[in-house]
């Protein structure tokens, strides 16, 4: 058994079995990849991928643990590679963070600056998708760190630390009627159409659940990945708009209103997450303290050593989190 032949077999299972897509982003021919998984599968005495004919169809049962165990072996090997940078060139190497737009877009420049100046040789890399696809990129490894509001509970092998809270706010254009509401209700709120988040994405588990409560069924005429599409349509006249307060640019936004909606929908966390077991180097620690600074490099250490979720939230309950 050979470790080219496990990260063979990994990267094929995560190029949804595609051996000349897998062939071309690890630079290497197709019929070799074939040969070596079929050298190893011998090996093994087990199919590890079910065929039909020359393509690969599906993962065998067998084939998902060893793809498991394949998995925590190339995590480890990447770790000691990390280990042996840190004590060779501790401020090079590279960061990869997956996202949503309203994280890159609002939360993140002024963090991602002062990287940067701090460390100019880290080669950073940052990827935006919906959080289930940002949870899944954390917790195979693909990418360093996961920083979402919703989905990263769902991954069980990822530890989450809780960086600020947020909440929303209603836009609408200054010549609505609700721009003139000092106080709104959700009842006001469900009486017209409205544009906000796609299912899953930014906090809209929290707005949803307060219209359930109510016994309110909004009219979602039209849904975003993006809050500045989503004002786009605002502006169209398409409906009034539903945002985390931090998408709303005083600056830029002066045909805008936004309404406090604080005490309509409860406050939501947003959350950086990184698999268990990732040797974290040291401007992996800052980037992190410099995003969320109550997670000093001691406290992330002791809640590494936290694998209960009940106890982990009890760790972190004390910590008082930022508003944004």
């Amino acid at each position: 058994m050979k470790l080219q032949q496990l990260r063979y077999i990994w990267e094929v299972a995560h190029h949804e079995l595609n051996v000349s897509a897998t062939a071309q982003s690890l630079y290497t021919s197709q019929p070799g990849i074939s040969k070596q998984i079929r050298l190893l599968e011998d090996e093994l005495g087990v199919e590890i991928f079910s065929r039909s004919g020359k393509h690969l169809t599906r993962v065998t049962p067998a084939g998902e643990e060893i793809l498991n165990v394949a998995g925590d072996i190339l995590r480890k090997v990447e770790s000691i590679k990390q280990l042996a940078q840190e004590h060779n060139a501790p401020k090079r190497g590279s960061l990869s963070i997956a996202t949503t737009h309203t994280q890159a877009r609002y939360a993140l420049p002024s963090v991602i600056e002062s990287f940067i100046n701090k460390y100019p040789d880290v080669s950073l890399h940052m990827h935006q998708g919906t959080p289930m696809q940002i949870s899944e990129q954390a917790a195979d490894g693909a990418v360093d760190f996961a920083i979402a509001t919703e989905a990263l509970e769902l991954f069980h092998d990822l530890l989450m630390m809780p960086c600020y809270r947020w909440n929303r706010c209603i836009l609408v254009p200054r010549d609505h009627p609700l721009a003139q509401n000092s106080k709104l209700t959700l009842e006001d709120v469900a009486t017209y159409p409205l544009v906000t988040y796609v299912f899953g994405f930014t906090g809209r588990s929290r707005l949803d659940e307060a219209f359930n409560d109510r016994g309110l069924v909004p009219r979602v005429v039209f849904t975003a990945t993006d809050a500045d599409v989503i004002k786009t349509y605002v502006r169209l006249g398409l409906g009034i708009g539903i945002v985390a307060h931090m998408a709303y640019d005083e600056a830029k936004d002066t045909d805008l209103v936004a309404l406090d909606a604080t005490h309509l929908f409860k406050s939501s966390v947003t959350s950086i997450g990184f698999r268990r077991g990732t040797y974290l180097r040291g401007y992996m620690y800052d980037f992190i303290e410099l995003f969320a600074p109550h997670l000093t490099r001691d406290r992330i250490d002791e809640a590494c050593g936290i694998h209960a979720k009940d106890d982990l939230e009890k760790f972190f309950s004390t910590v008082e989190l930022p508003e944004l």
